[in-house]
């Protein structure tokens, strides 16, 4: 079978023929009656697919695949949907990891940036989305990655940008999760942008903290040297989402679904490589 544009996506066809079949599934369960869709489904697959891995604006999209602009976006949150749905949560993606025999996990936040207009934040003067962390508008996203090569395993919901990694990570539910894994002799790694939910000793595992009035000890400096080297593979998780997926470097739909687009992005990218752990 042909159709336009495969061309221009960088997954292989079972990626796409994937989605396509989560789309017929959807049509299904909604009662879409056949001839009634302006495209077909492997038809929206590749135009859902064209969003997020070249960030393409919608009305370059909408018009390249003969859409209207609500019809568009229709097809465009449709196939955000079932692909986040497919996404693991933190337990099933902490059952993958044991499975893989991980013993350490790795925790990171990234901001993904948006241009939506501001929002008032509970502070006055601060809006809800500016982060200081990349001095701009985004969102929260926590990601949990693998210790070997920083693959991927989960991503939380969304938080204000103005949320410390901390309160995001607090927010999404995940630290009592992480205290249960950790609780059978495993660890999580964080960086100092935890501080305060875990220790430099502990099983969820900091970085030491250099005293304001005074400095580190060899003993803890050589710690913060390993601990950091460990961590820093998380970081290579945030680095391929982005890469892979042009559109996670600026969102500008509903910054709320920021969330649900990193998940449909991680199930993209666990499809394409046929991994999960």
């Amino acid at each position: 079978m042909s159709f336009s544009y495969t061309a221009e996506l960088p997954l292989g066809d079972h990626t796409v023929f994937r989605l396509a079949g989560l789309l017929v599934a959807e049509r299904q369960r909604r009662g879409t009656r056949n001839g009634t869709r302006t495209l077909s489904t492997l038809e929206q697959a590749v135009m859902v697919l064209r969003w997020f891995c070249d960030g393409t604006r919608t009305s370059r999209l909408f018009k390249d695949h003969g859409v209207s602009r609500s019809v568009g976006y229709l097809y465009l949150h449709e196939g955000i949907a079932v692909l986040a749905w497919q996404a693991p949560d933190l337990r099933e993606a902490l059952m993958r990891a044991r499975i893989a025999g991980y013993g350490r996990l790795i925790i990171d936040g990234t901001i993904i940036e948006t241009d939506r207009l501001r929002m008032p934040g509970p502070t006055e003067g601060v809006d809800l989305w500016w982060s200081g962390k990349i001095s701009n508008h985004g969102g929260n996203v926590q990601v949990l990655s693998a210790p070997d090569d920083g693959w991927p395993l989960w991503i939380s919901d969304v938080r204000p940008g103005r949320e410390h990694d901390s309160t995001a990570l607090k927010a999404s539910g995940a630290l009592a999760i992480l205290q249960e894994w950790t609780a059978d002799l495993h660890e999580v790694l964080f960086d100092l942008g935890y501080e305060g939910l875990g220790s430099p000793a502990g099983p969820l595992a900091t970085a030491y903290k250099k005293p304001k009035a005074g400095a580190l000890t060899d003993e803890q400096k050589a710690h913060n040297r390993i601990h950091n080297a460990l961590r820093a593979v998380g970081e290579r998780a945030n680095a391929l989402l982005k890469v892979t997926f042009r559109l996670l470097r600026n969102i500008t739909i509903d910054p709320w679904k920021i969330g649900l687009v990193a998940k449909a992005a991680l199930v993209i990218l666990h499809t394409e490589h046929r991994r999960t752990a």
